[in-house]
């Protein structure tokens, strides 16, 4: 008679798995820092708390809905100094949000361009591309903000000086805008009845691009066939609106500016601050750009190029269709964190007195309040967000540029 033997028991769970078992030390290890970093936070947290209540300055944001008690010069929406310090802190980050919009747009184009012309085989032109890069890329971006800032306030011509001289000297494009040392002035557009319609049309014809590109790209490469997309994209972009303008009476009317006084009068005015640091800003991020353009370039095969010169197509038609298309897969990581940079460069606009969200929230309001942690950390986190919207926004833009295997 056989007896029956029962398997050894596994062994139950012990704690010092939790440590030796790789199966749980590296869980462990995480739960371990986060406990340690949310002490230590709590803890300084604590801290400053106890300090600033034994000073009588508790964390506090009432703060934001007292009057600002200030004026800032540029601004995108209504603002006056009886408004809120959140309002200051709205308009601040308008002008934050609109230099560096404008930065980016300026920077691409000045970097593709001369990240391409670096690559010319004209030889002078590609040396000026190469002392244009070397030259912005080593001298600090503050420098560049204030002597453009100097550039434009001295030598550009004072409104006063134009009494009983010339008025002409600063009017550019037909009289329509003028430049001056005290600011640009340019026309300011003046909505009338059916001007919502214009404005709509000239949306659905952006829309209308972006359609017509998809298509064309799918016919393309379906086909082979190539469009003049160039003029069918500006026939799309002009002919709609300017149907729509001349069928309802011309609604939207210009306002140009005009000398009255020691001063210009009429039109929009773009500071000199605002122009300089968007120039400053785009001119010196732009050759970073170039950089990163070149390099892209240069990662591609040379094959590639030769295959496409061997088809017979043209110098322009390979670098629109055949380089640059892989070459941003290249180019796109590295030009997030420039537009990152740019944005966050905005920050140095009090150098000039362009009044963004560092110089209301993280400026003004913070010395007329005194409230300089609920400011900094206010300032640290509209920062923080932007940034990620911008980076997050880039990445979806980045995954579309990937290679699709069948």
């Amino acid at each position: 008679m056989t007896t029956m033997i029962d398997p050894p028991k596994a062994d139950g769970f012990r704690i010092s798995q939790l440590i030796y078992d790789t199966r749980y030390r590296a869980i462990t290890i995480q739960v371990i820092a986060v406990i340690a970093f949310a002490m230590i936070a709590v803890f300084l947290l604590v801290n400053v708390n106890r300090n600033l209540a034994s000073l009588g300055k508790e964390i506090d944001f009432g703060f934001l809905s007292n009057p600002s008690n200030y004026d800032i010069q540029q601004v995108l929406v209504d603002y006056s100094s009886q408004s809120s310090n959140l309002r200051a802190a709205y308009v601040g980050l308008l002008n934050t949000l609109f230099v560096a919009f404008l930065g980016c747009i300026l920077a691409t184009l000045i970097g593709v361009t001369a990240g391409v012309l670096r690559l010319s085989k004209n030889w002078l032109i590609a040396k000026i591309m190469t002392v244009y890069v070397e030259t912005f890329r080593n001298v600090p971006v503050v420098i560049w903000i204030i002597a453009t800032m100097a550039v434009l306030s001295e030598a550009l011509p004072q409104p006063k000086a134009f009494r009983g001289e010339n008025p002409d000297a600063s009017m550019w494009l037909w009289d329509s805008i003028a430049v001056t040392g005290r600011g640009t002035y340019i026309p300011k557009p003046e909505w009338g009845a059916g001007s919502v319609f214009v404005v709509i049309t000239f949306l659905l014809s952006l829309v209308g691009i972006w359609a017509f590109a998809r298509w064309s790209k799918r016919r393309f490469e379906a086909t082979g066939q190539i469009l003049p997309n160039a003029w069918i994209k500006l026939a799309i972009f002009i002919v709609p609106t300017l149907l729509v303008f001349f069928i309802l009476g011309r609604p939207i009317t210009l306002v140009s500016p005009a000398l009255k006084g020691f001063n210009f009068q009429g039109g929009i005015q773009l500071s000199n601050s605002f122009l300089a640091l968007w120039l400053a800003l785009s001119v010196y991020t732009g050759s970073f750009i170039a950089e990163i353009v070149r390099s892209g370039i240069l990662a591609i095969s040379k094959g590639q190029s030769e295959a496409a010169f061997a088809l017979g197509m043209r110098p322009s038609r390979t670098m629109n269709l055949v380089i640059l298309p892989q070459a941003l897969r290249v180019i796109i990581p590295p030009l997030i964190s420039q537009f990152l940079n740019l944005t966050k460069n905005s920050s140095l606009a009090l150098a000039v007195g362009y009044q963004d969200l560092r110089a209301t929230l993280g400026g003004t309001t913070m010395n007329n309040t005194g409230r300089e942690l609920e400011c900094m950390l206010l300032m640290m986190m509209i920062y923080l967000v932007v940034s990620l919207l911008i980076s997050s926004g880039m990445n979806v833009y980045n995954k579309s540029m990937k290679l699709k295997e069948r």
